[in-house]
């Protein structure tokens, strides 16, 4: 089975990692006030706990992947790979991508062998990137403000929920500035004020600063949450692409550090990037 560099490169950190959270993680850590069958397991179809009111999205989620992701990667035991990690327009026929001519040279520079690779330099996954990724974020759910934690990088995202606008002037960030509203059940957070630094997913597809995101969370039960992203960037885009997701309670667990800038050796060893 053939993979890219990319690819292998994931197997590899999916093994670290694995080996890690055997040695070091909070393993069978119950959750306090979460619903349990008879045996004991955690009920992922049980009822939506509420802060309030509003459904509490409080807990660590992980995307649903793909069991074998279109042209993509194939993951190792729990960590199965979405096809919108791979490939942010995997929904799309090749001729059909919505690519502005900008849009077509920057995803063909960032596929050249020997392309600056931000994620394997160790740069942040950047939205909605982080979402997407085969390992874990912890969202913290408080009245005013929701905090993303995301365990690759141990990089963090604030969501304000105390009313206020998107700035008028935002420095361009990797994550960008962010603020919610509920829209019934589901949370809606609108962002916007990134850097084009960052890639939309492990293809290379770009984004620039004209780049807004909307992302819309909907907790359905206690394990499940339905994810819609919709990005809008007209340097990039022809038009706003949208796609849904599942992300998946992990239970009885935490996060791990990780900073991969402490044994980062991959660039070096990838594609026209060897030094001699």
């Amino acid at each position: 089975m053939r993979r890219n560099a990319w690819s292998l490169l994931w197997i590899v950190v999916t093994c670290v990692v694995a080996d890690v959270s055997m040695r070091a993680q909070w393993l069978n850590q119950p959750m306090a006030g979460a619903p349990r069958t008879p045996d004991g397991k955690i009920n992922m179809t049980g009822p939506v706990p509420r802060v309030n009111g509003k459904p509490d999205l409080s807990g660590i989620w992980q995307v649903q992947g793909d069991a074998r992701a279109p042209n993509g990667l194939f993951g190792l035991g729990e960590s199965l790979n979405s096809r919108y990690f791979r490939d942010i327009l995997s929904d799309f026929k090749p001729e059909e991508r919505p690519l502005t001519p900008l849009g077509v040279e920057r995803l063909r520079q960032h596929t050249q062998p020997g392309a600056f690779n931000p994620t394997l330099n160790c740069l942040p996954d950047g939205v909605p990137h982080g979402d997407l990724l085969p390992e874990p974020f912890k969202i913290m759910h408080t009245p005013g403000v929701i905090v993303m934690l995301y365990e690759v990088e141990t990089t963090f995202r604030q969501i304000f929920m105390d009313g206020r606008k998107l700035p008028a002037d935002m420095s361009p960030t990797w994550q960008g500035y962010s603020v919610g509203r509920w829209d019934g059940d589901t949370l809606v957070i609108d962002s916007a004020g990134f850097n084009d630094r960052s890639w939309l997913d492990a293809r290379g597809t770009p984004r620039s600063t004209d780049m807004r995101i909307e992302e819309r969370f909907r907790r359905r039960d206690y394990g499940h949450m339905d994810l819609t992203i919709t990005i809008t960037d007209p340097q990039i885009f022809t038009k706003p692409i949208s796609f849904s997701v599942v992300e998946e309670l992990l239970p009885d667990t935490d996060l791990l550090e990780h900073y991969c800038v402490e044994n980062e050796r991959d660039d070096a060893h990838m594609p026209g990037r060897e030094r001699k």
